[in-house]
């Protein structure tokens, strides 16, 4: 449920640029999303698309681009992507911890007509 305040910031953020901008209309979209963010792509496009009615980015495309979590090893230091499942080192098979890579959610670009 998350997902309907974080599309409510971003829906502001997209109308207050776009305004900025002298944009009449928002056509896309482009977000970052992480991994670890535990936010839905599809959640962000239903929420979008009810709260976009009647305003200048109603209509928009939202094009979602994720970026996979890193963690590092404790024991041998070794930086790797998350594993489908667990957390342990690909390496040595110790505990990896997150590095921060793949938390992120911003808006990348749009494009304004």
């Amino acid at each position: 449920m998350h997902e309907y305040a974080v599309t409510e910031g971003l829906l502001k953020l997209v109308l207050d640029e776009a305004g900025k901008a002298g944009a009449s209309k928002v056509t896309e979209i482009k977000l970052v999303i992480g991994d670890l963010s535990t936010i839905i792509d599809e959640s962000i496009q239903m929420y979008f698309d009810l709260m976009s009615e009647g305003t200048m980015a109603h209509g928009a495309r939202l094009v979602f681009r994720r970026i996979p979590a890193r963690f590092k090893c404790k024991d041998c230091g070794c930086d790797y992507e998350k594993p489908a499942t667990g957390y342990d080192c690909p390496q040595c098979g110790g505990l990896g911890m997150p590095t921060g890579v793949g938390r992120e959610f911003y808006v990348e670009s749009m494009d304004v007509e």
